[in-house]
């Protein structure tokens, strides 16, 4: 198979005028999403390999396939033998790689819908020194080889209600305007998906796990434009734009309406009835136009389609201020997602108390609680695989109040598969439960009031010393990140190195940033804020009431894989002094489950982190009661008894 699309891409390369001496097979849709719906998988489809980040390149004799630390060991699986693993940090980058192996004047092609504005520019300006070209390609390559790609699903908008989304789109869109008006733009062009849903105060389901629609949005200075198929509009959600100032326009459209603005030409034919949702007239606002004559783009997601159709001295360059502002939580979407994720934490307990109970029947493992060895006499009644537990967790999920599915798919891994960072099992050829090997689920949901995102490796027999010490390392980095304090305008570039310091001291590390944002019921991965190595970590300093996860792990490949992660929300710091009147910042832990006793070796965790995990503990007996049978409150009672040094 893989041989077959190669040759029929490498036959609609030679026949493109201009010829092509390469084809790029982004990862991303025509909004630079993360995770993309089935028919936009196109990478997935051209090389076979299925994690959520990377980048195919096709030329006339080689296929290569770049992609980052958490998925090196899965390529190395799944890709077959015409493909040739990139490992990103280690290997030249793509446009380095292009620049420097492909002929002189070379024609590089790519979709433009599927490539940002800044990864185009930044390969034009890699290309011109051997006078490459980057070439837009009309039609998709890949869409014209993939015979059996899946239709375009029609799932409806549902309007997202206020009791939730904690403010309204008239608020949102009088906040976005201000800032137009201060960066003397008259519109800005919205391409995330996630924007577009947050700011409209709409979800869908396009895409699995993340709860959006397919759409665009253009926002000026007099009115509002939402590009979406108007088959997934009701007549409630018509009703509910309309009221809202928006005009509906069919997907496609955004192209030539996207033009039309570049000449100010674009109006709604709304606008007799708007009377201006951001506080001010229309009358106002044409007055403002004349002022401001800019239109915004964020070129890290904008498409490249889209920008070629702008005036390009009449653009201004940054970042969406949509992505700070979602990314800022309000007092409703913080309550929410406090309340979402103790829901959660009480489904990963039950999940916990039924394994435990399971591994011992089925396999005479010690179980949680005793490091001790597997009954080998125990009669086998039943088997547990990856996916089959998996299935019971979500089971446990889907049981709580506003549930709506998972948030990605579970990481479900024993052992050795515990090391490929993004795992994803499937039930024809996922392994089964091992009550000798470590168990780590990397897991979460979404529900109307929040999404959650939770880690916890466990192991039912008795581990060894080694990996004592290296679950034990992995927790102290946890809880140094957690407990940290630090000043205003400290970014997550800095903060990375405190969950990897107990790891280094042993010559361990992991390949994965640390913490990322997680949405309101919204995308798991959430920006523009991180917790990374990265250079990108550096641009955008932590805030009070963002949301962002601390997740350190170790991963030894063929034996086994480590990780902790909780939900942490931006707070105040509380700190006695404040030198420099900077002010200062804390964590505060919203994510509930207990950390299993018998991985940690005691005698490596100081007093301070007893202490903290003591605290930790106490709260979650606390805050999940409510939700437990008795049968289960007892087990997290012995989970969670006091550690003493």
């Amino acid at each position: 198979m893989a041989e077959e699309t190669l040759a029929a891409l490498r036959s609609l390369m030679a026949s493109h005028s201009p010829k092509l001496d390469a084809l790029v097979v982004p990862s991303e849709d025509y909004h630079q999403s993360e995770y993309v719906s089935a028919r936009d998988r196109r990478r997935a489809f051209v090389s076979g390999f299925t994690g959520s980040a990377g980048l195919a390149l096709v030329t006339a004799n080689e296929a290569l396939l770049w992609t980052d630390g958490r998925y090196f060991l899965q390529a190395e699986q799944e890709l077959s033998k015409q493909w040739k693993l990139m490992r990103m940090g280690e290997d030249p980058a793509v446009d380095i790689w292009m620049a420097d192996n492909l002929p002189t004047e070379a024609a590089i092609g790519v979709d433009p819908w599927c490539v940002s504005v800044d990864t185009s520019q930044r390969w034009e300006r890699a290309f011109a020194k051997k006078q490459q070209k980057l070439i837009q390609t009309t039609t998709n390559l890949v869409d014209q080889v993939w015979t059996s790609r899946p239709p375009a699903e029609i799932n409806p908008v549902i309007v997202h209600p206020l009791e939730f989304a904690g403010r309204s789109v008239e608020d949102k869109l009088k906040d976005l305007r201000e800032k137009l008006v201060q960066e003397k733009a008259r519109a800005i062009i919205l391409t995330t998906l996630d924007e577009v849903a947050w700011l409209y105060n709409i979800r869908g389901s396009d895409v699995p796990y993340n709860p959006v629609a397919h759409a665009y949005a253009i926002v000026t200075l007099a009115a509002a434009f939402f590009y979406v198929d108007k088959r997934k509009i009701s007549s409630e959600v018509s009703s509910y734009m309309e009221k809202n100032g928006i005009e509906v326009r069919d997907y496609g459209v955004v192209s030539s309406d996207t033009a039309l603005l570049a000449s100010d030409q674009l109006a709604s034919t709304n606008s007799a009835k708007e009377t201006g949702k951001a506080g001010t007239t229309v009358s106002d606002n044409s007055v403002e136009e004349r002022r401001n004559d800019l239109v915004w783009i964020d070129p890290g997601t904008c498409c490249f389609a889209l920008y070629s159709k702008l005036n390009q001295d009449k653009l201004f360059l940054q970042s969406s201020p949509l992505a700070l502002a979602k990314a800022i939580k309000n007092p409703v979407e913080l309550e929410g997602l406090k309340n979402a994720h103790i829901r959660d934490g009480a489904a990963v307990v039950q999940y916990l108390v039924w394994l435990d109970n399971q591994m011992q029947e089925i396999y005479g493992a010690a179980g949680y609680f005793v490091d001790g060895e597997v009954n080998k006499d125990q009669p086998r009644t039943a088997k547990l695989t990856e996916v089959s537990v998996s299935d019971k967790l979500e089971g446990f999920r889907a049981s709580k109040e506003h549930f709506r599915g998972l948030s990605f798919p579970t990481i479900s891994s024993v052992g050795p598969n515990g090391a490929i960072i993004h795992y994803c099992p499937e039930a024809e050829t996922c392994a089964e439960l091992d009550p000798n090997s470590m168990y780590l689920f990397d897991s979460g949901a979404q529900y109307l009031d929040g999404t959650t995102d939770i880690t916890r490796t466990v192991h039912f027999g008795k581990p060894t010393s080694h990996e004592k010490a290296c679950y034990t390392a992995v927790l102290k980095g946890h809880i140094g990140l957690g407990n940290a304090r630090f000043p205003n305008g400290t970014t997550g570039h800095i903060l990375d190195v405190l969950a990897r310091l107990p790891l280094w001291k042993y010559g361990l590390d992991y390949r994965h940033g640390t913490g990322h944002g997680i949405g309101s019921y919204l995308n798991v991965h959430e920006g523009p804020h991180q917790i990374s190595f990265r250079p990108a970590a550096r641009n955008v300093a932590l805030q009070p009431s963002m949301t962002v996860t601390d997740e350190p792990g170790y991963y030894e490949d063929g034996n086994f894989g480590i990780r902790l992660e909780n939900v942490l929300i931006v707070k105040e710091g509380g700190t006695k002094f404040n030198f420099g009147d900077r002010g200062y910042l804390s964590f505060e832990h919203i994510t509930w489950a207990p950390y299993q006793k018998k991985l940690m070796d005691v005698s490596l965790l100081v007093p301070e982190e007893i202490e903290w995990l003591n605290n930790y503990h106490s709260k979650c007996r606390e805050i999940l009661a409510p939700y437990l049978n008795a049968s289960e409150m007892e087990w997290l009672k012995k989970a969670t008894e006091p550690i003493s040094a």
